[in-house]
């Protein structure tokens, strides 16, 4: 016997991703009268027990056929109002993304596009490399209105903006948003293959371990850069005002925190609110601004060795071995090895009304704690009085 429904409903995928995740526990937080139904979906189980009754698991995969997947969503997705695209297949080459994200997207477009009746809006995120900031260095801040830049046909979100905007256009019967966050820092139920704050503290927590300073792995440029994040839980916050005002409707809005930070401070405050030290560093690879990739440390490597370590403090201190698999070592030698800049612009999200900001470095300490909530880093207490 099915619930009325008296407000809006979600289809948020990616669930066990940073980003759906994120959307789903700010979805929760709202008035039923405003949402009366949520449903997630994800490839895997979903690994977050939600007590919220509005919420409801579908496993999905966008990959399958879309007859597939819309025999799979029609018995719970007839009343869906508003669709949200956080599903990603990640690779740090990046050369291969196109590959998987582009059917990855057309099918969930597709699919709901037929399964969803009742659709009012879809929200497709994407990111920075929208602006080609994974290739080299790029006019900041960046704007929503920069031409696109010759991709060579690798740049997987162009395909998924056009076809969402010619689907749109064809039917005219719902309408789009595309938000476009940076590096994105929060926590995810499972690894997410961007991970900076999970990174970060592994790696310190190991160089503890190791008596080993946490020497900053990427070079001299950025330490003394400018950067910006994307915090999850503001990002889910973008995205909903995004899709539940008119005005917004078929606009795309950069999402960033609204601040910025230096490298070489949020690096010390951040292993400082782990109980360590961290030197200033003695560039010897990665000096002075590099035309290309420059890392002191190369994390891939050096993390090839270091599981067992891992382990070692979590016997000491708590937390859980498999928190090793969260750590993303490849995509942090890019975020800091590049000696460019790639920060964003939100003013369009302003002047559109959405008014939330957050302190970026206060950001790093509530995803440390959300990620030893879950048990799966060591309790930050019995750190510091060790």
């Amino acid at each position: 016997m099915s619930a009325p429904t008296f407000g809006k409903t979600a289809l948020v995928t990616g669930a066990n991703g940073i980003t759906g995740y994120a959307i789903a526990e700010h979805l929760v937080r709202l008035p039923k009268n405003e949402w009366s139904k949520i449903i997630i979906t994800s490839r895997r189980p979903i690994k977050t027990v939600f007590l919220d009754p509005r919420v409801q698991f579908v496993a999905l995969d966008f990959l399958a056929p879309v007859e597939e997947i819309v025999a799979k969503m029609q018995p719970f997705c007839s009343d869906v109002t508003h669709a949200f695209f956080a599903s990603y297949v990640h690779s740090d080459d990046f050369t291969v993304l196109r590959d998987k994200n582009v059917p990855l997207f057309n099918n969930f477009l597709d699919a709901v596009d037929t399964a969803c009746p009742k659709l009012e809006r879809v929200c497709l995120q994407t990111g920075g490399k929208y602006y080609g900031v994974h290739l080299g260095p790029v006019k900041v801040p960046l704007e929503e209105s920069f031409p696109r830049y010759d991709d060579a046909g690798l740049n997987f979100y162009y395909p998924q903006e056009d076809r969402l905007k010619e689907l749109q256009a064809r039917r005219r019967t719902w309408s789009y948003n595309v938000i476009r966050p940076n590096a994105i820092v929060g926590y995810s139920p499972q690894p997410n293959g961007m991970s900076e704050v999970a990174t970060v503290a592994i790696y310190m927590l190991i160089c503890r371990e190791l008596n080993q300073a946490p020497v900053f792995p990427g070079n001299e440029y950025f330490w003394n850069s400018v950067d910006d994040n994307s915090y999850a839980p503001s990002l889910a916050d973008l995205t909903v005002y995004a899709v539940t005002q008119d005005h917004c409707k078929n606009e795309a809005f950069n999402h960033a925190n609204g601040d910025v930070f230096v490298w070489k401070h949020i690096w010390t405050d951040f292993a400082a609110f782990l109980g360590l030290e961290a030197p200033e560093p003695e560039f010897e690879k990665a000096r002075g601004q590099a035309s290309s990739l420059a890392n002191e440390v190369d994390l891939s490597e050096w993390a090839k060795d270091k599981r067992e370590v891992w382990a070692q403090v979590v016997q000491k201190y708590g937390g859980n071995a498999e928190a090793f698999d969260y750590a993303t070592w490849g995509f942090f030698s890019w975020a800091t090895g590049k000696s460019w800049l790639t920060i964003s612009s939100v003013n369009k999200a302003r002047k559109f009304g959405w008014t939330r900001f957050d302190s970026t470095m206060e950001t790093w300490f509530e995803t440390y704690q959300a990620f030893e909530n879950a048990g799966l880093l060591p309790p930050r207490a019995g750190l510091l009085s060790s």
